[in-house]
Formats: structure tokens, C-alpha cells, sequence
């Protein structure tokens, strides 16, 4: 159909009836909840505990992991959020996102909170500030075409732990990389048409 997100089939390969909450506090939430619903999920925006009820995933979209931090206290929904995390509700985390799921984050603020859910070491703003800006085509593991990435403000992995797959990189450095029920992405998938990543991260949510 004509509002079909491009890098999408037809609609008999989209997983429907998927509820993947989209974290609302800051940033860039809103585009992620529409290529989700473009893809036939339900995609309620999550701003308190009581929003997180009901859902098979959750995106943590990208904006700014200290404010983000900040505002996921509290709002009082950070120990919430962070025990349905713990117990197994799978995560897509974009840019601030990528810092917010990270066990160790360089050039954070000290009294940054983030949940430890993936065995990475991030530098916050690895790749320079916002004139630092840049896309790129990546090869990622399950895709048969290129996906082209933007990078703002992007987290720069430095460390992967041994159980964490990478499914993307750039110039070497892992981009996009998957442990267990969490995935994230040091760029923007949101800022383009095409919702391939958004499809990949439905399809890995099984009963």
C-alpha cells in the first residue's frame, strides 16, 4: 500500500497483534510508535508504571540518555520499567537508548542511572556532537540489502561481553548488536522509510 514503510513486504509477513510500548518521557518517540503501527503492532506511548501493563516489548527511543535518566526517576518509573526488563520484556534501545541499556557508560553524569541489561561499554557522544552528523549504508546480519543508518550524537561502543552478537558495524566498530531479549542500535532506524529493523525486532518476539 502506498503508506507501506519501504523495505517491507507484503502485508501477510507483518506480525500483527503485537503490543510494543514506546518509552515517551524524551526524544524521539514519536516516529518510532509510527513505523510500529505501520507494521500492524499496537504501539501505546509509556509515561508511567502503570502504561507498561499489557506489553509484549518496549522501544527506548533515542533523545538524551542523562535527561532521559533523570525523568525515568522521577516520573517513578524507572524501578518499574527496570524489573519488567529484569524478568524478560524484550527491548529495541535506539542512540539513548543503546546508554540507557548498557552495563558501563564513559562520559556520563555520575548520578546517571541506566539498566544493565546488555554487556556493553558505551562512550556517550562517541562520535561528536550534533555537526558530527552522518549516514551511512550498513550490512546487517539478516537483512539481503544495505540499511542506511543515521548517527547523531551517536554512543560509541568500545567493549562487546562475549555473549553479545553483533549484527552491524561501521569502519569495525559494532553498531547494532543483540544479547538475549535486548537489541539496540548506536543510530536512528526511526529516521528513515525503511522500517526493516523495526520488522526484524517483531519478528524475534516469541510466545
Amino acid at each position: 500500500t502506498s503508506d507501506m514503510p519501504s523495505g517491507v513486504g507484503d502485508t501477510r509477513t507483518l506480525r500483527v497483534g503485537r503490543t510494543v510500548g514506546v518509552l515517551a518521557l524524551q526524544g524521539a518517540f514519536d516516529v518510532h510508535r509510527q513505523r510500529l503501527e505501520q507494521l500492524g503492532a499496537t504501539a501505546p506511548l509509556v509515561r508511567t508504571a502503570n502504561d507498561l501493563d499489557g506489553l509484549d516489548a518496549i522501544v527506548l527511543p533515542g533523545g538524551e540518555s542523562t535527561t532521559m535518566s533523570r525523568l525515568l526517576t522521577t516520573s517513578g518509573l524507572f524501578d518499574d520499567l527496570k524489573g519488567r526488563l529484569i524478568d524478560g520484556l524484550p527491548v529495541f534501545g535506539t542512540c539513548a537508548g543503546m546508554i540507557l541499556c548498557a552495563t558501563d557508560v564513559l562520559d556520563g553524569r555520575h548520578d546517571q542511572r541506566g539498566f544493565d541489561l546488555i554487556d556493553l561499554t558505551v562512550r556517550r557522544n562517541g562520535y561528536g556532537r550534533q555537526l558530527d552528523s552522518f549516514e551511512v549504508d550498513l550490512d546487517v546480519d539478516g537483512l539481503s540489502d544495505a540499511f542506511h543508518a543515521v548517527f547523531i550524537r551517536a554512543p560509541f561502543v568500545e567493549r562487546v561481553g562475549p555473549d553479545v552478537e553483533v549484527l552491524a558495524r561501521h569502519d569495525g566498530v559494532p553498531v547494532l548488536v543483540r544479547s538475549a531479549r535486548c537489541t539496540v542500535a548506536a543510530f536512528h532506524p526511526e529516521l528513515t522509510d525503511d522500517a526493516r529493523l523495526h520488522q526484524l525486532f517483531l519478528d524475534s518476539l516469541t510466545d
